[in-house]
């Protein structure tokens, strides 16, 4: 078995796909880092009792990340069909925006903000909020030096709008009031 640690990023740099070196803080690195580390808290909150809807809806969306995560780590002139990367389809934004709306028709209307937390599925669903718009930030960085599927920068947008969704969803249904912030008004 091969292992896991090569030393060849020992000297700040990491390996594209196909091998190219690029430094560990490009953007393109932090870019799919970011996407990398909102899958793993996906993960995590696919480790709570989750219903069992939720939980297909968040695999899926795993599945997704790791396909942006495989487009982001593409040199800017490497081809997806070389390496067997599919392209994120269309339909995932209607799908999240589906899924937001479905949510949305379960829930009090917002009328305020709320303060992340509640049950520990949705507080990690608020991080995964706000690590998601890290990403679509990080994205839209790299987009200005290099191409990025603009595809990749609306899904990440609404998946951060999901996670919102489905956190105030997951307080809903197990009837944890929303917290709302005071503004230095106690």
């Amino acid at each position: 078995m091969t292992r896991i640690y090569t030393k060849s990023g020992d000297d700040g740099t990491t390996g594209l796909i196909g091998g190219v070196r690029v430094p560990k803080d490009s953007p393109r690195i932090e870019a799919y880092g970011s996407v990398d580390e909102l899958n793993a808290v996906l993960g995590v909150v696919r480790s709570y009792s989750l219903p069992g809807r939720m939980d297909k809806i968040l695999e899926r969306i795993q599945d997704d990340l790791f396909t942006v995560g495989a487009d982001l780590a593409l040199p800017q002139d490497a081809s997806r069909a070389d390496w067997g990367i599919p392209t994120l389809p269309e339909e995932a934004v209607q799908t999240l925006e589906k899924e937001i709306d479905e949510c949305e028709s379960n829930l009090d209307p917002l009328r305020q903000f709320i303060l992340p937390g509640g049950t520990p599925a949705a507080a990690m669903l608020h991080l995964a909020r706000t690590i998601a718009r890290r990403a679509e930030r990080c994205c839209v960085t790299l987009a200005r030096a290099e191409h990025v599927d603009p595809l990749i920068v609306r899904y990440l947008n609404r998946l951060a709008d999901l996670c919102f969704v489905l956190a105030r969803f997951m307080n809903c249904q197990e009837a944890k009031p929303e917290s709302h912030p005071t503004f230095g008004k106690r």
